[in-house]
């Protein structure tokens, strides 16, 4: 199909607008040098930015237009460690053919283990992820993902792919602002934590994501062919995953010691496990199940 009537610059324009309403954001340094990046093919453009506010450390968007071969959305949104909030995720690539799509609160501790924590954030927003994934089938299980994928998700989660459309794109924007919405109303109820430890735990939780993210996330070759490597690296550390090197100082194979190779490089693999599920592995009451469906 003819990409030219589609864009995500109205997913990120209108979800800044909602934010303004409740807070105040404040543009961050890195967005500047990133605010417009001309590809090496002289073709696309790579536009970012980025902002912080009272109770968010970093909320940013990149977007990659302008050729008609794809378009890219990557759309994130992490609290201030004084708070727990899952971290809100948005990654769209959508070609002539082919939609691909992520969209998630993302957990900052493991659901299965910590059920205080799934308690506190998705019981009560089961309903919104079967709005779209299950109930209408609008944005249905994209197919296999693997467990290293999975335990940085929610039961909320929406993965998958589609045949690419107007009337799809709509509906994605309609779930991206439900999902972006539901992530506001969870800072506004947001209660500032003061204990020291729980602040460094929620610390630590947000820098292993980062740290997973930073070295294994699959939009880096697209970067890579886009801009180079170096600039590539260089957006995934200082801009897309903002707080990599100053978060935390442990390194990718301290929280993930499964992919030290035998020369202590890391194993560029992106499951190491080997365990993938074909369906959602969650029920309708969020429960996992994928023990049992495999």
């Amino acid at each position: 199909m003819d990409l030219s009537a589609l864009s995500y610059q109205k997913f990120v324009h209108i979800a800044l607008e909602e934010t303004q309403r409740r807070t105040i954001l404040t543009p961050l340094p890195s967005q500047e040098k990133l605010r417009s990046i001309k590809t090496k093919d002289d073709t696309t453009m790579l536009h970012g930015l980025s902002f912080s506010a009272p109770k968010i450390r970093l909320l940013r968007s990149l977007t990659v237009e302008g050729s008609q071969a794809m378009k890219v959305l990557d759309f994130a949104a992490f609290s201030k460690p004084e708070f727990d909030l899952p971290i809100f995720c948005a990654n769209f690539f959508l070609n002539a053919n082919l939609s691909i799509v992520v969209l998630d609160l993302n957990p900052l501790y493991d659901v299965t283990i910590q059920r205080d924590y799934k308690e506190k954030y998705y019981m009560k927003l089961m309903p919104l992820g079967q709005k779209y994934a299950e109930t209408i089938q609008l944005l249905p299980w994209g197919g296999k993902i693997t467990s290293e994928s999975l335990r940085f998700f929610s039961p909320i989660v929406i993965w998958s792919m589609l045949n690419s459309s107007k009337y799809k794109h709509d509906v994605l924007f309609s779930a991206f602002m439900d999902y972006f919405q539901t992530w506001l109303e969870l800072m506004d109820q947001a209660v500032e934590e003061t204990d020291a430890l729980k602040i460094l735990r929620n610390c630590e939780a947000q820098h292993k994501y980062l740290t997973w993210r930073a070295e294994k996330d699959p939009g880096h070759p697209i970067l890579k062919r886009l801009i180079g490597e170096k600039l590539a690296r260089d957006l995934l550390r200082h801009f897309l995953f903002e707080g990599v090197d100053t978060l935390g100082t442990r390194t990718f194979l301290d929280y993930f010691p499964e992919y030290r190779c035998k020369d202590g490089s890391i194993n560029q693999k992106r499951s190491i496990i080997g365990k993938s599920y074909e369906t959602r592995p969650w029920d309708a009451r969020g429960e996992f199940i994928g023990n049992e469906a495999g």
